[in-house]
This record gives structure tokens, C-alpha cells and sequence, in this order.
């Protein structure tokens, strides 16, 4: 089945063309008009994507060496995102799938996150712990089979990556903050700081980084210059290190559960690296799926003990996923989902599926936004 996947969920315009489990094309564009702002600004990436969106899956399909009769499918990111952003994937998808009249599937592209580990891993069975860090979200998940999930524990506030993000800022680092902190990291003590770690000797399975951030804000209005950034940064970035794996671990052990396979956002090196070595102090015989996206556990008694899998690159990691969700809801209902949920409050929607007849259609209206 060849399909066309489209992710416009937050700051980055992104296409791919996947057919029986390979990756044709992926094209990404990520928007540098925010860095001024130290931040995503939702209006300007809405636009941004509105402009980048013909084009990117124009280019997409012409790297596959296809046409756009060849595709059978659109899978597109739903949420959870920006809502002005999401609209203006979901609004370019529905139209583009409406005048080719083939599916198209709304994904949350948090459950595609879980299961792009089988890019990583074809061979990889369920049930399977996921550990799920992104921008928005952090997660552990208990994954029990396509559609049965258990949440173990989350953040009660911000996210890591919002903490990177936010500390980058209160740091003088700029947009976006995490790889701006990791590479500070690299050279810095990650014991110069005792920052705090929220719930790190609880039995609770939670995460909490709303403190860290106001630790480090006070820190740095201490007007302290006898430590460097690069000591703060390391310090800063082992303090949600630490807690991402404590916590982990402990709902690991929690459902019994061995960790013997991760995989990571290749986006942020060096904190990835810092994660590895943190996991392999505590699981000398852990291994690695490079940039899959998510942290994986194996049932402990499964006979999965060692599991080894492919890189996937950070840039294609949403494309991926968007293939890998509506591979797996096709086997239940290959038709035209018309989900109110997917397209609701969306006048534009409206207009785009009974005008937009075809794709010449489509790009000459692409400033109708």
C-alpha cells in the first residue's frame, strides 16, 4: 500500500511517501522564523506551513519517482499539536484525499510515536514499555496490544522538552533549547549544580518540571558567576535525566518488566548520550535502537533479552509513524474516515472537500488560508 504521510502538528512542515514497510521520500522543513521569538509562535507556523505544504508533498512524490495516482492512502497528524497547525495539514490532506477519492486516517501522533519502534524493531511483540519524551508530552506507557494501552505515569506540569526548552531561554540560549543546553552539557560538571529532582524518592511513577525551571531561573538571578553555563547546563540536563530514568525503572519493575532495548530522539545528541550512560550504569547489558523515538522494555521471562534494530532518522521519525498507524487501522476499516472528531469546527474543511476536486485545484487555492 503506498501512502502519503503528512505532519504539520507543530514547527515542522513534513511529508513521506512509505510502500510495504520502505520509506520512498521524506521531505521536512523545519521553521526557522521562531528563533527570534525563543519559542513556537502558533499563528506564524500555521502559515508557514500553509506555504510549505504544496510544495513539500509535491517534492515528496516526485522523489518516490511517483505520481499522485499512485497513492492509496494520506495518513495525517490529528493531534495532539497546535490547533491552527493541525488544521492546516488536516484542511491540505482532506482536500488532496478527497480529489484523488482515496482513505484517509487522522493520527494521534502520540500513539504513532509508540509505534514507530517497529521501524526499529519489525520483530518486536507485544507487551512492551514505552517511555515517551517529545516537545508536549512525557509519558510511560504499558503498551498491551494495538489499541490497549496503560498509562503508568506522565508529567502533573511541563514536559521535558518544554524544561529544555524553557531553561535554554532562562540560559541566554536561544531556540530550540535542547540541543542549545546539550551542547553547553558536553563540556560542563554535571555535579557543580544540586538542582532538585520532584517525586525522585517517591513510589509514585510521576514527573514534575515546573520547579527544576524555577530553580534554574533563581539560580541565575543569584548572579552566581562561580559557575559556568556549562556547569548549570549539565547539572540542569542530569536532573531530568536522572528522574526520566528513576522513574522509568521503577515502572519497569513495577509490571515486571526488564529494560533491554531504547531508542531516542537523535535531535538532542548529547542528552541522548547522557541517557544511555545513566541506563547502562544501572543495565550494563542494555542496547540501543537509535532514534526511534521512544524508550522500550521487554517482558521479563519473553526470551527477548537482547534486541537489536535500525537508526531511523530524527527528521523522518513523524513520517514513519503516520505509515506505521494507518498500516495498522486499514486491517480494521480501509474506508474514508469521516471522523467529526478529526475535522470539527472546520468551515474551511467544509469548503476544501467540495471544491477541491483535484490537486491542480488544490495548489492553485493554497493561499486560501
Amino acid at each position: 500500500m503506498i501512502i502519503l504521510g503528512v505532519e504539520s502538528s507543530c514547527d515542522e512542515t513534513a511529508a513521506a511517501i512509505c510502500s510495504d514497510n520502505k520509506i520512498l521520500s521524506s521531505v521536512v522543513s523545519s521553521q526557522v522564523i521562531h528563533i527570534e521569538f525563543g519559542g513556537v509562535v502558533p499563528e506564524l507556523a500555521s502559515r508557514e506551513h500553509e506555504k510549505l505544504l504544496n510544495s513539500i508533498v509535491d517534492k515528496a512524490i516526485k522523489e518516490a519517482s511517483l505520481t499522485l495516482s499512485d497513492l492509496e492512502g494520506i495518513s495525517v497528524t490529528q493531534g495532539p499539536g497546535l490547533a491552527g497547525t493541525l488544521l492546516a495539514g488536516v484542511c491540505f490532506s482532506k482536500g488532496l484525499a478527497h480529489g484523488l477519492n482515496i482513505p484517509i486516517i487522522g493520527v494521534n501522533h502520540l500513539e504513532a510515536h509508540i509505534f514507530a519502534n517497529f521501524l526499529a524493531d519489525p520483530e518486536l511483540e507485544f507487551p512492551f514499555i514505552c517511555l515517551l519524551v517529545s516537545g508536549g508530552h512525557t509519558q510511560i506507557w504499558l503498551v498491551k496490544d494495538m489499541g490497549k494501552y496503560e498509562l503508568l505515569g506522565s508529567s502533573r506540569d511541563d514536559a521535558a522538552g518544554e524544561a529544555f526548552d524553557k531553561g535554554a531561554r532562562i540560559l541566554g540560549l536561544g531556540y530550540p533549547g535542547g540541543p542549545a543546553i546539550e551542547k553547553l552539557a558536553k563540556n560542563g560538571d554535571p555535579k557543580a549544580v544540586d538542582f532538585p529532582r520532584a517525586f525522585y524518592n517517591d513510589d509514585t511513577i510521576e514527573y514534575s518540571f515546573s520547579g527544576l525551571k524555577t530553580a534554574l531561573l533563581y539560580f541565575m538571578d543569584s548572579n552566581n558567576d562561580e559557575v559556568s553555563k556549562e556547569d548549570v547546563s549539565a547539572s540542569y540536563q542530569q536532573a531530568i535525566i536522572d528522574v526520566l530514568v528513576k522513574k522509568l525503572l521503577q515502572g519497569a519493575t513495577d509490571k515486571n518488566f526488564d529494560v533491554n532495548a531504547l531508542g531516542f530522539m537523535r535531535r538532542n545528541n548529547n542528552w541522548d548520550f547522557g541517557f544511555r550512560s545513566q541506563i547502562r550504569r544501572d543495565i550494563p547489558k542494555s542496547i540501543f535502537l537509535n532514534q526511534s523515538m521512544s524508550l522500550r522494555i521487554g517482558l521479563r521471562g519473553s526470551g527477548n533479552d537482547l534486541i537489536t534494530g535500525r537508526d531511523i532518522d530524527i527528521e523522518q521519525n513523524n513520517l514513519f509513524m503516520n505509515y506505521w498507524s494507518i498500516k495498522w487501522a486499514t486491517r480494521f476499516n480501509p474506508q474514508v474516515y469521516e471522523d467529526d472528531d478529526l475535522f470539527r469546527d472546520s468551515r474551511a474543511m467544509v469548503i476544501l472537500h467540495e471544491a477541491w476536486e483535484s490537486y491542480e485545484q488544490l495548489y492553485s487555492l493554497h493561499s486560501f488560508f
